[in-house]
């Protein structure tokens, strides 16, 4: 189930936000001290590429330096984007049919609003709990 609606999203929405956040990536790659914002997008990139079966989860080794960059970001862009995801959530869940994809939309919006000390993980890992043990 989880492939057959990736495949749907990367058709309707994962290509085009992916497309956006690689471009984004790209740009910030060129201009040489927002190289982590970049690196960022292109892992944002690749969860809207194929969202279901993954998970956002907060890394423990972010510092101080991340939420730096997180506030800029938040500023500069992730309220942006934030707002976009909202958007785009709202009108696929006017439909039955499109509401995974809105959820999937609004899954997005805490990496989307700050992405620095977070990372990607499958839904069914043990790195996607960090406090429980199995």
């Amino acid at each position: 189930m989880k492939t057959l609606l990736n495949l749907v999203w990367l058709i309707f929405s994962g290509l085009w936000m992916a497309l956006g956040y690689a471009i984004a990536g790209i740009v910030c790659f060129l201009l040489v001290v927002t190289i982590p914002f970049g690196i960022a997008c292109f892992r944002i990139a690749a969860y809207a590429l194929w969202p279901f079966g993954q998970t956002v989860r907060e890394r423990g080794d972010a510092g101080v330096a991340s939420g730096i960059g997180n506030v800029v970001w938040l500023i500069f862009a992730g309220i942006w984007l934030s707002l976009g995801h909202i958007v785009a959530g709202v009108l696929f869940c006017v439909s039955i049919i499109g509401i995974p994809f809105g959820l999937a939309h609004f899954k997005m919006i805490p990496v989307s609003l700050m992405p620095l000390g977070r990372e990607i993980v499958p839904s069914g890992s043990a790195a996607a709990y960090p406090g429980y043990r199995w």
